[in-house]
């Protein structure tokens, strides 16, 4: 059990690894330099709350390596708390490769075998009194897909017990799951204890089997969500809750890198459900920092302030 030392804004369960960003655009075969940032889908969610000026934590595993002593240092470094991340003595800390295509193909090259340390995350890591305490706490579907990962975070969903907010990042990635039907399962268990969820057309299909983004909102409110947001990429994004529905229409910008974009998203929603914000405003900010970060090549150290992104909105965006 770890000692608590203060609640958290937003507390996140899940991926971190060290991002092998190119930096030149085209085939690996052809990149002859390369750029080494903090990276994984939960930590950079976690990242871009902070740069909002929220207590920010991160529970995850990395191994005892270099590769894993850097992330750490780094989380503290970009405002994250750390204290939640352990050393794993069997795993190496993973590691991703992308390659840049823009404006809209960017493939990832996961290096996560046998197991990635956050995979290993454990019941008996979890901090109960956090998890309860913590404003918002934030998961994704990959921690879902491996034992004890699965167990932690249904034991941390426990935990919360439907408190606001819960925030169930869908992501969904194939490579981490047997077939789509074990993500299926895991999902809709995952959801009982939900507040809000997130998630592109193809991850609700994933979760309940639509793609029509009304519907996909409307099958999660049914499953007791109360806030369901559906990502439409060019068409922008739609939140439902029981007694309104918003659509915003996207940021278009030049794309240098989009693998960021989504997880600015998540850092920025968390800051406007914090705020308290209506739902027109919280889409409206969260989709600004999403389009900042895919106009660079990193993604947490890409993560945009909020003077950056009102900067943005004031002119009309």
């Amino acid at each position: 059990m770890v000692e608590q030392r203060r609640p958290d804004d937003v507390l996140v369960i899940g991926r971190l690894g060290v991002d092998i960003y190119p930096q030149q655009q085209g085939p690996l075969e052809d990149v002859e330099t390369f750029g080494k940032f903090l990276g994984g889908s939960a930590a950079n969610v976690s990242v871009a709350a902070a740069k909002y000026g929220n207590r920010s934590a991160l529970i995850s595993r990395v191994g005892d390596d270099p590769f894993g002593r850097y992330l750490i240092r780094e989380l503290g470094r970009l405002g994250t708390d750390p204290r939640e991340v352990t050393i794993d003595p069997q795993y190496p800390t993973p590691v991703t490769f992308c390659e840049i295509f823009p404006p809209d193909d960017f493939p990832l090259y996961f290096y996560r075998q046998p197991k990635a340390p956050d995979l290993q995350i454990e019941a008996a890591d979890l901090d109960f009194a956090a998890l309860r305490e913590a404003k918002i706490f934030w998961f994704t579907a990959t921690g879902l897909s491996e034992e004890p990962s699965r167990a932690a975070h249904h034991a941390a969903l426990e935990q919360r017990a439907g408190r606001q907010h819960t925030v169930f990042d869908l992501d969904y990635r194939p490579m981490f799951w047997t077939n789509p039907a074990d993500a299926t399962a895991e999902v809709d268990r995952a959801l009982g204890n939900t507040t809000v969820a997130v998630g592109n057309k193809e991850e609700c299909e994933v979760a309940v089997g639509e793609t029509v983004p009304d519907r996909a909102a409307d099958a999660l409110l049914e499953r007791g969500i109360e806030l369901a947001i559906v990502k439409q990429g060019p068409k922008g994004v739609l939140a439902k809750t029981r007694d309104e529905r918003v659509e915003v229409a996207p940021h278009f910008v030049n794309v240098i890198n989009g693998l960021g974009s989504g997880d600015a998203f998540g850092g920025a929603l968390c800051h406007g459900l914090l705020q308290g914000w209506g739902l027109e405003q919280i889409l409206r900010f969260a989709n600004v920092a999403g389009a900042i970060v895919a106009t660079r090549l990193e993604c947490s150290t890409a993560m945009p302030g909020a003077d950056e992104i009102e900067e943005i909105l004031a002119k009309g965006a």
